[in-house]
């Protein structure tokens, strides 16, 4: 799908464990620079290397990319994004209440410590 696309087009970017919606910005290597515009899928929360494992040496809180914030994406996770690209902060309360939701219907350590990081994320999001 990459290679139909091109600089200015609108984008769904899978970046770590998130989903953006954003602009191809460029689209040079196995790489692409895309602006996000969107948040998707708010990112998983802990060890990726170990997911959904709460006994880790360091339990990562991972933050959602910033509104316009570039990131380099892997070409095979980018695609063209469908309809018109939502509001960034409307986009993040939502993403923020679907995985605080999940979250919520989740038993375990890892659930209830990811829980917990989404919400301190949470106050510091919308203050």
């Amino acid at each position: 799908m990459m290679t139909e696309l091109k600089p200015g087009d609108p984008v769904r970017a899978r970046y770590k464990s998130g989903e953006y919606a954003g602009i191809l910005v460029e689209a040079s290597g196995p790489r692409a620079v895309v602006e996000i515009r969107a948040v998707l899928s708010h990112p998983l929360q802990g060890d990726l290397h170990h997911p959904y494992e709460a006994d880790v040496p360091l339990f990562h809180q991972r933050r959602a990319l910033a509104y316009r914030e570039k990131a380099l994406v892997p070409k095979a996770d980018i695609e063209p994004f469908a309809g018109e690209i939502p509001d960034y902060a409307d986009s993040l309360r939502q993403a923020v209440k679907r995985e605080l939701d999940r979250l919520a219907a989740m038993d375990g350590q890892w659930a209830r410590m990811a829980e917990r990081s989404l919400r301190e994320l949470e106050q510091d999001y919308f203050k």
